[in-house]
């Protein structure tokens, strides 16, 4: 791709940014009606969806709707297809609650003022994901193959702040084999999973990122394209998505949420039943407390992927501060339960 194209997508995706912050703001999402401390006349959700509003706001209105009624608070949503828009809005104090996946909330909590309050646990009672590889089923393309580049095949991988589209992949397949993705492909293009998803089923790209929870989705919504795609790498587990909310919110409100979010399908009878389906229909069973430390994991990958650029630039204290956080870390990890 010509570097003036390169600019012109991610002017165009900077504009894109602004307005929905601005159209955001001009929803009544602004400072002056929720000043920190105070108990604001209604909160803003921020949900990421990259097919937008129309798939994925009926999955999560019955939540907002459910929070609103338990927390004493009008709950709106604000959807957006792009990390950086989401953390930027809780920045500003345009949303106060969120969900998020793990390398954005962690952006969130180290720029944007965010608190995690819970993890996401799935049906079977995981609360974390993985990372994959996918093809195009039939195509004859091995992972083997992949990892012998000569740009050979195209290439998708996912948001630059995606925990499994971009940074797991990083982290656990190219780095460690000194693999630079745009030298090793003959293209590569940054889009969400379900984008290169559909471009892998058709024959857009040959390769790209994609993850477990991608894959139920997939074969839930649209079981033919699923039948298009196998998967021929898996990462090591890493952490769900969560809930942040803004630290400066009325403590009384901010334990009204946390306590929403935490008994949320948990007990007997009809009610506890109906909110259940609620959170089938997003492919949740539960969400357990959490606060940042189970994030941990993620800054490890954010640590080695610093190592990582450090040493190709050869830039001596980028390296010695990358390993010294990595040493925290994981002396961190070491005594951790």
């Amino acid at each position: 791709m010509s570097q003036p194209r390169t600019l012109s997508r991610r002017l165009f995706a900077a504009v894109g940014a602004a307005a929905a912050l601005m159209g955001l703001a001009s929803c009544g999402g602004g400072d002056e009606k929720k000043a920190a401390g105070a108990t604001p006349s209604e909160l803003t959700f921020s949900i990421l969806s990259a097919e937008g509003q129309a798939s994925s706001g009926p999955l999560w209105q019955p939540l907002l709707d459910d929070m609103s009624k338990a927390i004493g608070v009008p709950v709106k949503p604000f959807f957006a297809g792009n990390y950086n828009v989401l953390i930027e809005a809780m920045r500003f104090n345009q949303t106060q609650v969120g969900w998020l996946s793990a390398k954005p909330l962690l952006e969130a909590v180290d720029r944007s003022n965010a608190e995690v309050i819970a993890r996401i646990v799935d049906p079977e009672g995981r609360d974390s994901y993985t990372s994959t590889l996918i093809v195009r089923k039939g195509s004859g393309i091995t992972l083997d193959d992949v990892l012998a580049c000569g740009k050979r095949y195209s290439f998708g991988i996912g948001d630059a702040q995606s925990t499994s589209g971009t940074l797991a992949p990083l982290t656990f397949l190219f780095n460690p084999r000194g693999i630079v993705p745009a030298q090793c492909f003959s293209t590569v293009r940054s889009a969400n999973h379900q984008a290169n998803a559909f471009a892998v089923a058709t024959g857009v790209v040959d390769v790209a990122t994609s993850n477990s929870v991608n894959t139920i989705f997939m074969r839930r919504e649209n079981p033919r394209l699923a039948d298009q795609i196998e998967e021929i790498w898996q990462s090591p587990p890493i952490p769900e998505s969560g809930i942040a909310i803004r630290e400066d919110l009325d403590p009384a409100l901010k334990e009204k949420i946390r306590s929403f979010f935490l008994t949320y399908g948990q007990g007997d009878g009809p009610e506890a039943e109906r909110q259940r389906q609620v959170l089938a229909g997003l492919n949740y069973s539960m969400f357990r407390a959490a606060d940042d430390s189970y994030l941990d994991p993620v800054r490890e990958m954010v640590a080695d992927q610093k190592l990582g650029e450090a040493r190709a630039k050869n830039d001596q204290a980028g390296v010695a501060a990358a390993e010294r956080e990595l040493a925290a870390l994981r002396a961190k990890r070491e005594v951790q339960p």
